[in-house]
């Protein structure tokens, strides 16, 4: 047998020193950050945050869900997680399943609940996210000037929330996966035009024009997809005085042509279309046809 030497034996416990100092690093370094720091990164560990302390989990929990009304009665409005909505899917048939919009908001949240309730009365059920729900969230526009541009990461916020939405979808029984929409308006058309995903049968894009910066011009849809772009002529939003390259309507990008179509509406410096019957006619024939 060999026999350890004082030099041997100070080297060995040297190297647990080392050892133990490198195990030991690790461990300061997330104490000096703070537990704030922590807690609030996904980046740092996804298995520190809880689903309910997501910022993106945040746009779907608080989303405002729509559901068609039976036997004539009007929509059913609330959060997926209300009494009145549950109370709602629990009277539907174990094989129901309703045609569903996946409904992105414009760049001052949802506002008005006409819309979605024209689609609910038409027999769609309706998903929309809430993009303001994060707890870090500002404007990408000024309405009061009605341009956008600010902040523009918020275009990548919106991709985000679609995906995620599909992800939280995916379980719920009642929505028909074969029937997807994709519905977009203002900067949620942007959103609805970039989306590379195939999940949906169709989509629309309302009150956008495609065109602009590199990293909002053109269309992600895949082949094959039908799609309906409404905007109109003289939307004030678009005009050379307050934007560069941004007239002018999604048609020039289309994949489908003969599946696709634009309505460009004539007449008013207005930037909102569903207030314009023929969009909301146009928008419920081309979602059936689908």
């Amino acid at each position: 047998m060999r026999k350890r030497t004082a030099r041997h034996t100070r080297t060995g416990a040297w190297r647990n020193v080392a050892r133990d100092l490198l195990l030991l690093l690790p461990a300061l370094f997330l104490t000096a950050c703070g537990a704030e720091m922590l807690n609030r990164s996904e980046l740092l560990n996804p298995s520190v945050l809880t689903e309910d302390d997501s910022d993106i989990a945040r746009t779907f929990d608080q989303a405002t869900i729509v559901l068609p009304g039976q036997r004539g009665q009007p929509p059913v409005i609330g959060k997926l997680s209300s009494k009145l909505i549950h109370g709602h899917l629990s009277k539907l048939t174990a094989t129901w399943r309703y045609p569903t919009i996946l409904y992105m908001h414009g760049c001052t949240g949802q506002g008005g609940m006409d819309t979605l309730q024209a689609f609910a009365k038409a027999g769609f059920a309706v998903i929309a996210p809430n993009s303001f729900a994060r707890r870090y969230r500002p404007m990408q526009c000024s309405p009061s000037k009605q341009t956008g541009g600010q902040n523009i990461f918020v275009f990548d916020f919106r991709l985000v929330e679609i995906s995620y939405a599909l992800q939280r979808m995916a379980p719920l029984s009642w929505i028909d996966k074969d029937r997807l929409f994709l519905v977009g308006t203002s900067e949620g058309g942007v959103a609805a035009a970039l989306y590379r995903g195939e999940e949906f049968r169709a989509r629309i894009i309302a009150q956008w024009t495609c065109h602009g910066a590199p990293f909002i011009r053109g269309l992600a849809a895949p082949e094959g997809e039908a799609i309906l772009a409404i905007v109109h002529s003289n939307d004030p939003w678009y005009q050379p005085n307050r934007t560069e390259g941004q007239l002018g309507d999604c048609s020039a990008f289309f994949r489908t042509q003969e599946r696709s179509r634009s309505l460009v509406i004539d007449g008013g410096a207005t930037h909102d279309v569903w207030g314009h019957s023929g969009a909301m006619r146009a928008a419920l024939d081309f979602l059936r046809g689908q």
